[in-house]
């Protein structure tokens, strides 16, 4: 059975689907088996294509106008197809630059994988630019990652009120900005410092001073 799949970036109306609509009836899928979407592309809560994509069976072909009304991204596009492959279901790409994708036909089965190709080099482009990053970053002294939400200050600060009867967490991890969790990985109720604790201030007296202050201690 041939099931077809619809999208337009608008939810206000303006734009409307009878391009792709047309496009499908003319490929044999009948009107009762269309599922459309009015989101962007982008976007992960696509109710039309979770349902399309559940209904379809062993046997079965979706068809969609270009590759762009499916996949958010290329990466998507193929996770897409490979699980669909997986069920024993075709993709059928009507126009555009995917119009030669038609993965119930030999040619069309070898230009997918063209594309699961592409997407695989992408991902490890990705991937060896991120690793040039960091590795530059750590030549010049900086580490990647989130920055920590405790400071060394804020340590300081949670050391003098843990030890207090008076102090009440939940005020002092409102003021510091951090959760309870993040205080007590880092000081013990009495305020003694805890690993984590001991960690961020090696950290901070190891680190190298500014500019200014080693010219002016020249």
């Amino acid at each position: 059975m041939l099931i077809g799949y619809m999208r337009v970036s608008k939810a206000d109306g303006s734009q409307v689907v009878d391009l792709q609509s047309d496009a499908l009836v003319a490929a044999g899928v009948a009107p009762d088996q269309f599922y459309t979407d009015r989101a962007s592309g982008k976007r992960d809560d696509r109710p039309g294509l979770d349902s399309c994509l559940r209904s379809l069976r062993d046997g079965d072909t979706l068809v969609v106008w270009k590759l762009d009304r499916l996949g958010r991204n290329l990466k998507h596009l193929v996770d897409i197809v490979q699980a669909l492959n997986g069920r024993g279901v075709g993709l059928k790409v009507l126009t555009g630059q995917g119009a030669s994708i038609d993965t119930t036909t030999a040619n069309g089965r070898l230009m997918f994988n063209f594309f699961a190709a592409l997407a695989e080099f992408e991902r490890e482009l990705i991937v060896e630019r991120t690793n040039a990053g960091l590795v530059a970053a750590r030549a010049r002294g900086r580490n990647g990652g989130r920055p920590f939400k405790m400071t060394a200050a804020k340590l300081r600060l949670a050391q003098a009120a843990m030890g207090k009867p008076e102090t009440k967490i939940s005020d002092l991890c409102a003021e510091l900005g951090v959760t309870r969790q993040t205080l007590y990985r880092h000081v013990a109720p009495t305020g003694e410092l805890r690993p984590d604790g001991e960690k961020l201030l090696d950290r901070k007296s190891n680190a190298p001073r500014s500019r200014s202050v080693q010219l002016n201690a020249v």
